[in-house]
């Protein structure tokens, strides 16, 4: 996971560049965005030393959804096709699942330290 999020926070980069110097391309911008903001959350996701399933779980949905939507904006920006039919939407349920698993993991957290469980 933890490189994964270098590769994702490299990747936005260049898709933050590419989009200024090719005219603000949309694509570019939406991938930009979702890898910057993903990169850090695998990266903590990594370094949190965390035990939880539900958190491996996050961290590998988040890594695989990010890569799959960003290389679609790529690929649609560069070669004007798709690398397969609803990648971008899956790329998306793949990352909102991630998300609810951090919560679920957070949750899961909170509710053993409360009561003292593994």
């Amino acid at each position: 996971m933890l490189a994964a999020a270098g590769f994702l926070g490299a990747a936005g980069i260049l898709a933050a560049a590419g989009s200024a110097h090719a005219g603000a391309s949309q694509m570019l911008i939406s991938a930009a965005l979702v890898c910057l903001a993903h990169a850090p959350a695998l990266l903590a996701l990594a370094l949190g030393n965390w035990r939880s399933w539900l958190l491996t779980l996050a961290a590998g949905l988040l890594a695989v959804g990010t890569l799959v939507f960003a290389a679609d904006m790529g690929v649609r920006e560069f070669a004007g096709g798709r690398i397969l039919p609803q990648a971008a939407p899956i790329g998306g349920t793949l990352m909102i699942g991630g998300w609810l698993c951090v919560i679920a993991g957070g949750i899961a957290s909170l509710w053993q330290s409360r009561t003292g469980l593994p």
